[in-house]
């Protein structure tokens, strides 16, 4: 049953957890700590160990939502899980390739490649 946060939109696809990301822009501290909290409270409460971020709606994004990704990544590796982002846009997608966090994160152009992937 799909599940809204003012910052997430959460379902759940083969027993995958599922967080489209609803904000067009994540540039403000307080909304990418709101999302990193959400997504954590999620990944614990649900024992969940395989998470797609679905990045659809994103057009910008500050370091401080690359942090918070990266924090959320080595969480889920500490539980032996799995993150995979998908459908970001290609001016995000030039970000993780400047910092070259494309090589820690899998990156998959839509939902289904990465659902598949897990």
């Amino acid at each position: 049953m799909p599940e809204q946060t003012p910052h997430l939109n959460v379902s759940q696809e083969n027993g995958i957890l599922v967080a489209e990301i609803a904000e067009k822009k994540l540039l403000d501290e307080v909304t990418i700590s709101k999302i990193g909290e959400q997504l954590s409270s999620l990944i614990s409460q649900r024992q969940a160990s395989k998470l797609v971020l679905d990045f659809s709606a994103v057009s910008q994004m500050s370091s401080s939502a690359l942090g918070m990704l990266i924090t959320l990544h080595k969480r889920l590796r500490e539980q032996n899980g799995q993150l995979r982002l998908c459908c970001v846009q290609p001016a995000i997608y030039e970000v993780f390739v400047i910092t070259r966090l494309n090589e820690i994160f899998t990156i998959s152009q839509t939902r289904e490649d990465a659902l598949s992937s897990l």
